[in-house]
């Protein structure tokens, strides 16, 4: 009998097809960190964008792993990334790729080594930017800026292996040259370098990173820099110093661009927000960070004009983590929009 009622229950929501969407917005500044690779199910991947779009965030950025779409050299599934990219231009959203994750073929074999899903070491460099050639000539038109790689400055994104800013700058060339190769008016964004003070094997300052980018020759292999700039505790109007972490922290980035001649090159911070976990030692309160975000807004529009999108970090898990990355959503997992989604969205549809 059970199995007889299973069969006649009613089906799970459908996805729907809509015509073309035009995102309303005054502030075109505003963009969104999604996490739509790891949803499954189509009807939620277009709710998250629809969302989105009533949001007034015309753009977005996700994360394509490369293990997802190359799991055998030269074979690709280009299932799962037509869906997501296909449905944000449905939406009216353009979409800023963020490529990573190494697949099992390109990755040091475990015997020899410890390995994660980041392992990748230079012999594969090339295969990495054979990929990144074939993804931006697959979404020519629809998506006009990637991520190459996720923090570098961390051995973490490495697999645990420390990658010098000379080493750095060699993979990025290879990205850059198969990039524009593929199409040539596609946005190279370098960088995304977490913020952080420490100078360990574990991880770089990345003030220091960014120099020693420029001193191996780098500032030629990225036509943006992205950047993330968290709040962390502090007001978005709390001073830079270069052994404090703040959103303001971005500008001491952007005076070694100056420095080097490169003041006038766009930026995109690619991730940036505040956190209102209750029992997070680095949050603040609800109220705070909905005022401290749209604060942030306020400044990088008014104050930093090379900055071309705040992407704020992140807009849906699909599933709860129980724990504070919870508090980053704007949107719970059941699609309840949080009050940071209402205070975003009044301020983009406010001329």
């Amino acid at each position: 009998m059970f199995y007889i009622l299973m069969l006649i229950a009613p089906a799970g929501p459908r996805p729907f097809i809509d015509s073309p969407q035009t995102v309303l917005t005054y502030h075109p500044l505003v963009c969104v960190h999604t996490r739509l690779t790891d949803e499954v199910e189509d009807w939620k991947i277009q709710r998250s964008l629809q969302m989105v779009r009533e949001m007034g965030a015309a753009t977005l950025v996700d994360f394509f792993p490369w293990a997802y779409i190359e799991g055998t050299p030269g074979v690709y599934d280009w299932g799962h990334p037509d869906r997501i990219i296909n449905d944000a231009a449905q939406e009216g959203i353009t979409v800023i790729a963020r490529l990573g994750i190494v697949p099992g073929w390109a990755r040091p074999k475990a015997s020899v080594q410890q390995t994660s899903n980041n392992s990748l070491t230079s012999d594969h460099y090339a295969d990495y930017a054979r990929f990144v050639g074939a993804f931006v000539a697959r979404y020519r038109g629809k998506v006009n800026a990637i991520i190459a790689w996720n923090e570098p400055n961390l051995s973490f994104e490495w697999g645990y292996r420390s990658v010098p800013p000379a080493e750095y700058v060699d993979f990025l060339r290879g990205v850059y040259r198969a990039a524009h190769a593929a199409n040539p008016d596609v946005l190279v964004l370098g960088g995304a370098l977490a913020p952080t003070i420490e100078h360990s094997d574990n991880a770089l300052d990345d003030l220091d990173y960014l120099r020693g980018m420029y001193a191996a020759g780098g500032g030629a292999y990225f036509d943006a820099l992205a950047v993330h700039t968290y709040g962390f505790t502090q007001p978005p109007s709390a001073d830079p110093a270069p052994d404090i972490l703040n959103f303001r922290r971005f500008e001491l980035l952007h005076a070694i661009m100056v420095a080097q001649g490169d003041g006038a090159k766009p930026v995109y911070i690619t991730e940036s927000g505040w956190n209102d976990a209750p029992h997070w030692t680095l949050a603040v309160t609800p109220g705070q960070r909905v005022t401290y975000t749209l604060d942030a807004l306020r400044l990088a529009e008014s104050q930093w004009t090379w900055v071309k999108r705040l992407c704020l970090w992140d807009f849906r898990l699909p599933i709860s983590t129980n724990s504070y990355p919870d508090y980053f959503a704007f949107v719970t997992p059941d699609f309840q929009a949080r009050p940071i989604y209402d205070a975003v969205k009044a301020f983009a549809q406010t001329p």
